[in-house]
């Protein structure tokens, strides 16, 4: 069996002192590879050294994550234009970016023009858009009706919304990224089932969100595997089918070949 978390933060300080373990635990959970989200320019070095750790395991994305957006914004998002150009077949992604109305709403424009051009450099360069969601379905939805062609796809990260948000995502050419929240949100189940499963993909979101029977503590890659056995008594399929069709799902979004 062979799983991919598409979306977990191992590069940050909660991982400092037994990386080496996290990463042993996931690969006998038989998750073959970690998608690194980037989330602000510090955050870039964090994420190469944690690459270069295991670059077989790992695959590093670029891009201002909401809650990192201020009045420098254009200034951060130029310095990444520039790194992203310099290096781009090492960055599979762009991410994560988007809007986030819930911690603090300061910066709102300015939120939306840094996903608006984050959205082009998915396109330009023919890479998924990894998007953050919270408090922000119709705004996120309204940028990318503005702004996306036919060149784009992506993953909405963390994806917790109901039927209407799910149809219009699909629309969108968006996958839906199904993590943690999933176990234990009584809710969720029922959009996912109606959910065409070649439109879904598996994540942890590491260290946050963890997954029931972990919820509270720190999360990690390994724990996709609640994620995975979730998923598919959702779907009435086995740990494995669900296994073989996310992976094969994610490996089209970023380009793997096997």
């Amino acid at each position: 069996m062979k799983l991919v978390d598409t979306h977990t933060h191992l590069y940050l300080p909660d991982f400092k002192e037994d990386l080496e373990e996290v990463i042993r635990r996931s690969k006998e959970r038989g998750i073959e590879r970690a998608y690194l989200p980037n989330i602000d320019l510090p955050s870039l070095e964090l994420m190469d050294e944690t690459v270069q750790a295991d670059s077989e395991f790992f695959r590093p994305m670029v891009g201002l994550h909401p809650c990192s957006v201020g009045k420098d914004h254009q200034s951060v998002l130029d310095q990444m234009e520039k790194i992203l150009e310099e290096k781009t077949d090492y960055y599979v992604g762009i991410g994560e970016t988007g809007i986030d109305l819930y911690w603090d709403k300061t910066y709102v424009s300015e939120q939306r023009d840094a996903f608006a051009r984050q959205i082009h450099w998915g396109m330009e360069h023919q890479k998924p858009v990894i998007i953050h969601v919270r408090n922000s379905f119709d705004e996120v939805f309204d940028v990318l009706q503005n702004e996306i062609d036919d060149r784009f796809f992506g993953i909405l990260h963390c994806f917790t919304g109901g039927k209407r948000h799910m149809v219009k995502a699909l629309d969108l050419n968006l996958h839906l990224g199904i993590g943690g929240i999933v176990t234990f949100d009584q809710g969720l189940p029922f959009t996912v089932r109606k959910t065409p499963i070649e439109r879904i993909v598996l994540e942890t979101d590491s260290p946050y969100l963890a997954p029931a029977p972990h919820r509270g503590a720190r999360n990690e890659t390994a724990y996709m595997y609640h994620v995975t056995e979730k998923v598919a008594d959702i779907y009435g399929l086995s740990v494995e089918e669900i296994a073989d069709i996310t992976t094969r799902n994610a490996n089209q979004l970023f380009g793997e070949h096997e």
